[in-house]
């Protein structure tokens, strides 16, 4: 791997080497470690907990600028030899489950795999990052600073507000970010897929179900809304699709309901086309108001935005791609051709044409689920990975 991605030729990749060298026979701590991550609950939005640990390990390490901001983000700097521009190595902090969840964790005797929710998504991410600051603040100094960045508010309606605090903190002196999964050993996205989302309230008047019969309601009306939406018709390429995810309103079963929502995911891997498909559902619920108007029964739409994730992408053909697949090959990790585009927090600094790939670091499954898995034998190649591909984008970027 070395002279396949020219990190021979410094003079410090001795230590590298070795650093990642020693990580073969660390299988047993590493996954220790996602299992002490995984207890601690970190909702999206309540990240508090898990970016208190963080900050701890951040400030037992001694790295410079350990800090954390009003989203709970937590920052670290290594610095480099040259501070700009510089690398953002990040993964994120919340999970999709609740505070009140069981964080039980099951190891399966016959296959090794660790269970438990968040235990991918993202504890094994996070771990990655921290045994990368381990690793990095033990050996020379990188060519360039490595901000490394725990991030909060990936998950759903946080719409990656914590990596566009992280981006707008440091855009200035960025050069390229790297940003980890637990899961999806193997995969090196380069785009980010667009998704827009939003709240569509309906109100009426409402009623009794005997004594107001007639009388508009409001789940009546975004019933036949929905039912329009779910008729649209959407490419399959590129790839686009929606989801009526939760729906919710009325006050009993005989009460004509006043006021009912639903939320709404929009996706598309192409900008254009996500923008159309935008259109479409506007325009929907513009004719439906119409025609309640025309009826004047009373009813009336509003559309609330409650989530934009921004597209991006650098071409395959990018050095930082170029370099991440060859480093897969040189570690003998099969590369996940099948996944090139997903939701990730790259999307924001993709977006703002900023070099970046999200990578995972060991294999998993049940991603969102109670029953959600990891392999923890293939994580030490995953770190291994992480380590060299955070070297050679440093190294890459003092070359312009």
């Amino acid at each position: 791997m070395a002279e396949s991605m020219g990190l021979d030729k410094l003079p410090e990749f001795a230590s590298i080497r070795a650093a990642a060298e020693k990580m073969a026979g660390a299988g047993e701590r590493l996954a220790a470690l996602c299992v002490e991550i995984q207890q601690i609950p970190a909702p999206t939005g309540a990240e508090e907990k898990r970016a208190d640990w963080v900050m701890d390990r951040f400030q037992r390490l001694g790295l410079t600028d350990s800090n954390r901001d009003a989203v709970q983000n937590v920052y670290a700097r290594i610095p480099g030899r040259q501070s700009t521009p510089a690398l953002l190595v990040s993964a994120h902090t919340d999970t999709v489950f609740p505070a009140t969840t069981d964080l039980a964790v099951r190891v399966d005797a016959q296959t090794g795999r660790v269970a438990g929710p968040g235990i991918g998504d993202n504890s094994a991410g996070l771990a990655g990052l921290v045994v990368l600051a381990e690793i990095l603040a033990g050996i020379e100094a990188p060519p360039v600073d490595i901000w490394l960045v725990a991030n909060s508010n990936e998950e759903g309606l946080g719409d990656l507000k914590g990596m566009r605090a992280a981006v707008e903190r440091l855009q200035d002196r960025l050069g390229a970010v790297l940003v980890l999964e637990g899961m999806g050993l193997g995969r090196i996205v380069h785009q980010g897929l667009g998704v827009r989302r939003y709240r569509i309230h309906a109100v009426a008047p409402g009623g009794h179900s005997w004594g107001d019969f007639g009388s508009a309601s409001a789940i009546h009306a975004l019933t036949a809304l929905a039912t329009e939406i779910t008729r649209l018709a959407v490419p399959k390429q590129p790839r686009t699709s929606y989801n009526i995810g939760k729906f919710n309103g009325g006050t009993s079963v005989n009460t004509i309901a006043q006021h009912a929502a639903l939320e709404l995911d929009l996706r598309s891997a192409a900008a254009e086309t996500l923008d159309q498909l935008d259109q479409q559902v506007q325009q929907l619920v513009q004719r439906q108001q119409r025609q309640h108007e025309k009826a004047k029964d009373g009813v009336l739409f509003s559309v609330e935005a409650i989530g934009d994730r921004p597209a991006g992408l650098i071409p395959e053909s990018h050095p930082l791609m170029q370099a991440a697949s060859a480093i897969l090959a040189q570690l003998e990790i099969v590369e996940r051709l099948d996944v090139r585009i997903s939701s990730t927090d790259a999307n924001i600094p993709l977006s703002r044409g900023i070099p970046s790939v999200c990578i995972g670091l060991t294999d998993g499954g049940d991603a969102h689920r109670l029953s959600e898995w990891i392999d923890p034998k293939p994580l030490t190649k995953g770190i291994q990975q992480l380590l060299y591909l955070t070297w050679w984008t440093a190294a890459w970027l003092t070359t312009g």
